[in-house]
């Protein structure tokens, strides 16, 4: 099972993303992508919320850069979370374009084959202004793509905003892709 939630910042998809792996009372992996920045509070206090919101037997796996791998490894019997691909892939931004097809596809491969139920936690990005500076629109539009790629894919898509959750595979039609 493969399950996509997106939405806005702070509009809880990672809560509801949570409760998700909550429900499914199997032993849960969560993927966290982002790295501590001990000199950026903020940062910080960002991770602890997270950090604190989680049980304390679920597996917490770093894995900033090598998702795909990580995907592979996780066992049949759990439930994987993983929280969030806008933060993946700000970390390996910086590939040029023959190298992120590569690991998109190396990605999207992972994700299929994974024999374990998971949810992915992605951001919505493209919903305000053209970025003004090149990275900016790489990075909106690789995860853009990304996510739709997963939606796809994905047998349950939510997407979360002002505190709610709406399962766009019942009231959307999927696009041709």
């Amino acid at each position: 099972m493969i399950t996509l939630v997106t939405g806005a910042t702070r509009s809880g998809k990672s809560e509801w993303a949570e409760l998700l792996a909550q429900r499914s009372q199997k032993s849960i992996i969560y993927i966290a992508t982002a790295s501590s920045k001990v000199d950026d509070p903020e940062w910080q206090n960002r991770l602890d919320d997270h950090r604190d919101r989680r049980p304390y037997d679920w597996q917490t796996w770093e894995v900033p850069i090598a998702l795909a791998a990580a995907l592979e490894s996780a066992e049949a019997s759990s439930y994987v979370l993983v929280d969030a691909l806008g933060t993946w892939l700000a970390n390996v931004l910086e590939q040029d374009q023959t190298t992120w097809q590569k690991t998109e596809q190396e990605l999207i491969a992972a994700i299929k084959a994974c024999e374990a139920d998971i949810t992915l936690v992605s951001e919505e990005v493209g919903w305000g202004v053209v970025p003004a500076y090149e990275l900016g629109r790489r990075f909106r539009d690789r995860l853009g793509s990304l996510s739709r790629k997963i939606g796809v894919i994905a047998d349950v898509v939510y997407l979360v905003t002002g505190g709610y959750a709406v399962d766009l595979t019942q009231i959307g039609e999927r696009l041709p892709f």
